[in-house]
């Protein structure tokens, strides 16, 4: 989809058909919940089945049911499934090395009590700079988890000041994917851009990370999961085959090492623009700063620094790697479907029905962007649609605001793509699977601090508005 693809479909009347489609996919939506929380149907058959009755009800073609829901599923699988199976080999081998109990001894004894939670908060932004939501939480997860177990703290109070610096990190700040399209749609400056973002970021996780963190740890007082992304938190020494545990630098090192390979990708492109004729030092970083092949990296990394360097042989490392797989099997699916009940609702046309209403819309271009960009997350569960789709939508009107206001415009986008993460989100279904919640626990905690992150986000984004 191009950025100014929806602005054809925009420009008809909202009609009753419009109508219909949201009411489908609300129905939908309600249906899946149901099915999971009243009858206790697992989550991959329960999204098969809302996607099977939204794609029928709203009337598209019984071949295109399943070709949609197939598309989203193998869609989201090509980006995440794999970097899912990835991060729990690595995973896997941090905590078996014992190098997660050494990353969480010496956080531990750096900050204790109440400083915990702003540490991981600081962590996580710092791990979240270059890299996808996704991977950043894979590779964060066995430190949250021991972090939450050996410190006696509630889960919650240590997930969400992560999980705010990711998701904050990931919808606002260059170079994401969701801020770049912004930039690219409505021709902002990167550089404005990427400093106005800091500036909203930086307090937007203090708010919606360590200090909502309090609020989700009394509304869902859970502790640690004893089985985490492949981990199995009961057991967090390490294998008795460990000669040696490996230090904390070579520990943190091997951590940061494919964060290290994206950062350099993007400062690359940066520095060499020029993507029709990349000079061979852009193109050599392009590919290993790819997530797929920078986190492949980092797995033969941790082959080396968390097994034969510490005294793990072959087949004990083969078995590990398999070991580290299962368990995550069925977060691969539902993550899955999670991402083929969204390209359902985009199928059915629900995408273009929020647009049509845009178009009517008479308000600031500030507000208007935000807005589109919120009813497209409610509708589809796609942050990335959701950016597409604004930006192309309010990029005709923001010709001739300054370049500080086109930065803010794309902001406001990026805020409003992250709004009630819910059950259409792949996102929602890899928390609640890897912090073993319940759907109402996930709603009550990965739910409510999206829609506080995308609230107060836009909150600074007017205030910068209004005094620069």
């Amino acid at each position: 989809m191009k950025p100014f693809d929806t602005l054809t479909a925009a420009s008809e009347p909202w009609s009753t058909h419009d109508t219909q489609l949201v009411v489908v996919a609300a129905i939908g939506i309600a249906l899946i919940v149901l099915l999971i929380v009243k009858a206790k149907m697992h989550p991959f058959l329960s999204l098969i089945l809302g996607s099977a009755f939204v794609g029928i009800a709203s009337g598209v073609e019984l071949g295109k049911v399943v070709k949609n829901f197939e598309t989203g599923v193998g869609s989201v699988l090509q980006e995440v499934g794999l970097l899912i199976a990835l991060g729990a080999m690595l995973g896997k081998l941090l905590a078996d090395s014992g190098g997660a109990n050494r990353v969480v001894d010496t956080l531990l004894a750096k900050v204790s009590g109440a400083a915990v939670p702003w540490a991981m908060a600081l962590v996580a932004v710092i791990i979240g700079l270059p890299m996808f939501f996704e991977i950043g939480l894979v590779l964060l997860l066995p430190v949250i988890v021991l972090v939450a177990q050996r410190s006696g703290t509630k889960l919650m109070r240590i997930a969400i000041p992560a999980l705010a610096g990711l998701s904050v990190l990931h919808g606002l700040v260059p170079p994401h994917p969701g801020p770049l399209i912004a930039i690219s749609a409505l021709n902002a400056d990167l550089g404005i851009t990427l400093a106005l973002g800091l500036l909203v970021a930086v307090p937007t996780v203090i708010i919606c990370g360590p200090l909502f963190s309090i609020l989700a740890a009394k509304w869902v007082p859970v502790g640690a999961p004893k089985l985490a992304g492949g981990v199995d938190t009961t057991h967090t020494g390490a294998d008795p085959d460990v000669k040696r545990q490996p230090s904390f630098l070579v520990t943190v090192l091997t951590i940061i090492f494919p964060v290290v390979l994206m950062l350099t990708k993007a400062l690359v492109d940066i520095i060499y623009p020029d993507a029709a004729n990349p000079p061979a030092v852009r193109v050599f970083f392009d590919f290993i700063g790819q997530p797929l092949v920078a986190m492949t990296l980092a797995v033969l990394l941790a082959l080396v620094t968390f097994g034969y360097a510490v005294g793990l042989r072959g087949y004990k490392l083969s078995t590990k790697i398999g070991d580290s797989v299962g368990p995550i099997a069925a977060v691969i699916l539902i993550v899955g479907a999670g991402g083929g009940f969204k390209q359902t609702l985009i199928g059915a046309g629900v995408g273009d029905a929020v647009a049509k209403w845009a178009t009517g819309a008479n308000l600031s271009v500030l507000l208007l962007g935000y807005l589109i960009a919120v009813a497209l997350r409610l509708a589809t569960g796609s942050a990335t649609v959701a950016t597409i789709t604004a930006a192309g939508i309010v990029a005709p009107l923001a010709l001739g605001l300054p370049p500080t206001h086109l930065a803010l415009l794309a902001l406001a986008v990026g805020a409003g793509s992250l709004f009630l993460s819910h059950v259409n989100d792949a996102g929602f279904w890899l928390v609640k699977e890897l912090f073993g919640l319940t759907v109402g626990q996930t709603f009550k905690t990965w739910s409510v601090m999206e829609t506080a992150i995308s609230v107060v986000g836009f909150g600074f984004v007017m205030l910068l508005s209004v005094v620069i």
